[in-house]
């Protein structure tokens, strides 16, 4: 299958601000999650992508296809902006309305697909009224309905749960996974792992303009394995726990929270000391009252990944 988005040593700068630096990346059909800090680029990679921004060096196609100044391109493309710039005192239909004719959709079309997109997005009851008696979670729902109403083949969505209530974040997760079904290519960003890790297994890590991981989520998962781990246990014999631990060979440290009555272990081998820490429990019949492991999680992997290269 070829490359929907291909990106070959791509790099922006402004004036002596790097954007994006040397991103080498192959996409195909798929849910990609762009996973990065605050000012970490992902804005701008996905400004060059959606043809806001013009590459300062390297390459980029989608469908085969130059990006930049290439209207006809953007027929296939749904973009949803970090930010929101409407005029305000248009409705929210009327603006759907205007995104659907700038996509070229057109005739008896027009208002179904206006229809649908805002249906998807839960705004239809709210789609006569003007822009600027929205919330912030209803303007982001718009830009989302904007995005969707022409169907496009690739979604391009900067931080599309910014400012969402609890419910409608989870509905539209759902949303994002069950239109990734469809044959479709979605790229879509955010700062927070959780909202990454419920949308798709398939992610990209950049910081400082660079890509430092793209994967699988298992793969990068993998890295926990090559860097310490953290592990808490709760219990009234905390103390006793770190005396009868504190000689093993794969412990690199620990730490006492005595007003919690908690011990917190560093391993270099967490598989070995779960295993044994789950036969001392047995024979020793300890009470444990909590046991967390707060980097076994992949903000733990983008954590290492970007400490160690950097």
């Amino acid at each position: 299958m070829d490359a929907v988005i291909k990106c070959d040593n791509l790099s922006k700068w402004y004036g002596k601000i790097l954007g994006i630096s040397e991103i080498t990346l192959d996409l195909k059909k798929g849910i990609y999650g762009l996973l990065g800090p605050n000012g970490a680029g992902k804005s701008t990679f996905l400004k060059i992508l959606s043809g806001q921004l013009k590459q300062s060096l390297g390459n980029v196609t989608i469908f085969n296809e130059r990006v930049f100044n290439n209207n006809k391109l953007f027929e296939k493309i749904g973009y949803c902006a970090e930010y929101d710039s409407f005029y305000s005192y248009t409705t929210g239909y009327e603006f759907i309305e205007f995104i659907a004719k700038l996509h070229g959709i057109g005739g008896e079309k027009l208002g179904k697909e206006c229809l649908n997109a805002l249906e998807l997005t839960g705004m239809t009851g709210r789609m006569n009224d003007k822009i600027n008696t929205y919330s912030l979670g209803m303007r982001q729902r718009l830009k989302l309905s904007a995005s969707l109403v022409n169907n496009g083949d690739l979604l391009i969505l900067d931080e599309p749960l910014r400012g969402i209530d609890p419910l409608w974040r989870l509905k539209i997760i759902n949303l994002i996974k069950e239109t990734g079904k469809n044959d479709k290519t979605i790229l879509v960003s955010s700062h927070i792992l959780p909202e990454i890790e419920a949308m798709t297994e398939e992610i990209i890590l950049i910081h400082q303009g660079k890509v430092f991981a793209n994967g699988n989520i298992d793969e990068i998962r993998s890295l926990l394995d090559s860097h310490p781990h953290q592990i808490s246990i709760k219990s009234n014999e905390y103390r006793q726990i770190a005396k009868d631990f504190i000689n093993k060979d794969f412990i690199l440290k620990i730490e006492f929270i005595d007003n919690d009555r908690k011990v917190t272990f560093e391993t270099k081998n967490r598989n070995l000391f779960f295993s044994m820490l789950t036969d001392y429990i047995v024979e020793n019949k300890v009470e444990i009252e909590e046991l967390t492991s707060p980097d076994s999680n992949l903000q733990a992997v983008f954590d290492y990944v970007v400490g160690r290269k950097s």
